[in-house]
């Protein structure tokens, strides 16, 4: 059964599933993992300027709906990814690189040497909600503003956003502002719901370790809140910005309902964690089968009750 073709900042894509930057994207051998995958991009871990261990362990656990976690962007460094490059474009098909520098002069270190890659795009992202210290730049939307301003006016690649989540209209429209003036690409809706808790009441303490336990939540828990964001941004933005949905999609139907609220193509996050990158081959096959029923593309076409 041939897949659904979809296209993200000018790239063709052979299905519009492909990997969350975060789990299992970190190291050459998991990009590798990905590349040999049914994923249909290879996006790799938010990198910064240079290699950080991330915060301490017990920092991901698995839930019945899904995940918490409280990483802290452990990642290689950006100049080891733009050394893997040339490989991972071996394996035909589109390389995002994912850019999370702790300050704008980071970031535009970053941007400006991928200028110079092989690599096809760049998801900026201004939505961790796992650094001690560290505002999440999305909710902030002036500083959101002049951090685009400047990366805008260095980047060479098509550039795209990673949100946080929103959850009040004003700040859906206050953000669509700024993005429809900025030349962006595309933007991925939504990073984890950040500072939820969870507690294992029979140790009586929490189940991640680091700030007191608060992180960030993916899976089931967060697929209304992504398919709202998907939805208000699909009718806030400029019809040129592609938008990718991310949040709760473990199965074909989850993709279905994604794209259904206007989402060109979308990540895996937590369920890529569980299961691994045999998840996408699944997944493409159960959204094929969907589409075959549906003969026809749903894309922002569901009925209001």
């Amino acid at each position: 059964m041939e897949s659904m073709k979809t296209s993200i900042a000018g790239m063709p894509l052979q299905h519009p599933i492909f990997n969350a930057s975060g789990p299992k994207c970190t190291t050459f051998e998991e990009l590798k993992a990905l590349g040999e995958s049914a994923a249909s991009v290879i996006l790799h871990k938010s990198c910064t300027l240079e290699p950080r261990q991330g915060n301490p362990e017990p920092r991901y656990v698995d839930l019945e709906l899904g995940s918490i976690n409280s990483m802290g962007l452990p990642n290689l460094g950006y100049a080891e990814y733009l050394k893997m490059m040339p490989r991972l474009k071996t394996f035909g098909k589109p390389v995002i690189s994912s850019v999370s520098g702790l300050y704008l002069s980071d970031n535009i270190t970053i941007v400006r040497e991928l200028n110079e890659t092989l690599v096809d795009a760049i998801e900026l992202n201004l939505s961790c909600p796992n650094l001690v210290g560290k505002p999440q730049v999305g909710y902030d939307m002036e500083q959101s503003d002049a951090v685009l301003e400047a990366i805008m006016a260095i980047s060479k690649k098509p550039l795209g956003v990673k949100l946080p989540p929103y959850f009040d209209f004003v700040h859906f429209e206050q953000m669509a502002a700024i993005l429809n003036k900025r030349h962006v690409a595309f933007v991925t809706c939504v990073n984890s719901i950040g500072n939820a808790l969870f507690v294992d009441p029979e140790k009586e303490c929490t189940i991640i370790k680091p700030k007191g336990g608060f992180g960030g939540i993916g899976g089931d828990y967060i697929k209304p809140t992504a398919l709202g964001n998907v939805r208000k941004f699909y009718e806030l933005l400029r019809k040129d910005i592609g938008i990718v949905g991310c949040g709760g999609i473990k199965t074909g139907m989850d993709v279905f309902e994604h794209i259904l609220c206007g989402a060109s193509a979308v990540q895996v996050g937590t369920q890529l964690m569980k299961e691994g990158p045999s998840c996408f081959s699944r997944i493409t096959n159960e959204f094929n089968s969907i589409m075959s029923r549906k003969a026809t593309h749903p894309l922002a076409t569901f009925k209001e009750n």
